[in-house]
């Protein structure tokens, strides 16, 4: 078997693998307004319900990460798909708030070993020169997964009922996680075959380049992740629709400018990495700056049409960024420490973004109404911006850059 064959048959599973990571992960948010009114919620305990799966998710990621740069990884991909897949059945069995919230919490388990391991063993099946698009490729599966989990959400709970919408989405992730147990290691893995011990993973804190690439993330994250938690709820409540029509076209519209953004940042990174060095980061603060118009206009707007396309031009330029900072930090960290440097990378995007913005934002929401809340989320990208122009500059000074 060639090993291109192979590698894309790879970024073929891994992108299946994440897909359903995500739809099982949105699928909550689809149906917050039906497990609003049956569990009798408030949009704060809402928001922690979306909270307490990133604080363990976040909080478990390092120690996969550990284990990822040790172990064969395709047997974490495979654990962790089938552990999270049984989690989100569970979700639709519980029948209180706290048996939601350890359910929830058991999903973050299993997607953290998932993605601590795979943008690394994706990206290196691939040579130096492809990776942004590879990575954007694998990123793509943000918006795709969110939007697939929003539509079947939404259609799925009002249908049927919520529980069962967690019942079916589960099924795909198991058949997957099987598939994945019988993954090779990349070559690049196994000629580096030395252990970093726990101490080593220190340099990680020094590495300014990394930090501020983390940063910029977080921040990206923060908001994304308050979009994705509370828009189609702003969609039922700003505009009177209906929970299915709102998971649609949230997701319609995430997935299509998802696919988009996330393409076109890949492809410039690559083309300007053939003149710059520093192109990921041009990228990736130039995506930062351009979508924060047109978020806030899209909560300023009372017109359906006009804050749907709104959303669209804000959503495509900030998922332009995911594959070129993917791409930056296999760049910038040895092959031995990249599993827990995705895991700490998890670890800060999560902990300083999605993990808190759903409860903050649904705090917001409570004193001051839903549309300041999601006002204040996009305003918040601005320092992306800024910490992606310092990633930029550190690069160049920490890596001899020209």
């Amino acid at each position: 078997m060639n090993s291109d064959g192979y590698s894309k048959k790879v970024l073929t599973l891994i992108f299946c693998l994440s897909l359903f990571n995500y739809i099982d992960r949105q699928v909550l948010y689809a149906v917050f307004p039906l497990i609003k009114t049956d569990l009798r919620l408030s949009d704060s305990e809402l928001g922690f319900l979306a909270s307490s799966f990133m604080i363990v998710y976040m909080c478990f990621a390092p120690f996969t990460g550990y284990l990822g740069d040790r172990i064969r990884r395709p047997l974490i991909l495979g654990v962790s798909a089938i552990f999270w897949s049984i989690s989100t059945v569970f979700s639709g069995i519980a029948k209180t708030y706290g048996q939601l919230i350890f359910a929830r919490s058991a999903v973050g388990i299993g997607e953290a070993g998932y993605a601590t391991v795979s943008p690394s063993f994706l990206a290196e099946w691939f040579p130096v020169e492809k990776r942004a698009r590879v990575m954007a490729l694998y990123a793509l599966a943000i918006p795709a997964g969110s939007a697939v989990g929003y539509l079947l959400g939404g259609y799925l709970g009002q249908r049927f009922g919520w529980r069962n919408a967690f019942y079916i989405v589960a099924v795909p992730g198991m058949l997957l996680g099987v598939t994945s147990f019988f993954l090779k290691e990349t070559p690049e893995k196994k000629e580096r075959s030395e252990h970093i011990p726990l101490k080593g993973y220190l340099a990680l804190f020094k590495n300014r380049t990394y930090l501020l690439i983390s940063l910029s993330q977080a921040i990206g994250t923060f908001s994304i992740g308050g979009l994705a938690a509370w828009m189609p709820s702003y969609f039922v409540r700003a505009f009177g629709l209906s929970v299915a029509r709102a998971g649609f076209l949230f997701g319609a519209v995430t997935v299509t400018a998802g696919i988009a953004g996330s393409f076109a940042g890949g492809w410039a990174a690559d083309w300007l990495h053939k003149r710059t060095r520093r192109a990921y980061f041009i990228v990736g603060y130039l995506s930062f700056f351009i979508s924060i118009p047109f978020g806030v206009l899209a909560v300023l707007t009372s017109n359906l049409n006009l804050a749907l396309a709104m959303v669209f031009l804000s959503e495509f330029f900030i998922f332009a960024y995911s594959g070129p900072y993917h791409a930056a930090i296999v760049e910038t960290v040895p092959v031995t420490m990249r599993s827990m440097a995705f895991a700490l990378n998890i670890f800060i995007i999560h902990a300083l973004g999605d993990a808190v913005s759903p409860f903050l934002l649904g705090i917001v929401s409570d004193a001051a109404g839903l549309q300041v809340a999601i006002f204040l989320a996009m305003i918040y990208l601005l320092l992306g911006g800024v910490t992606s122009i310092l990633a930029g500059e550190t690069y160049k000074k920490d890596f001899h850059i020209a």
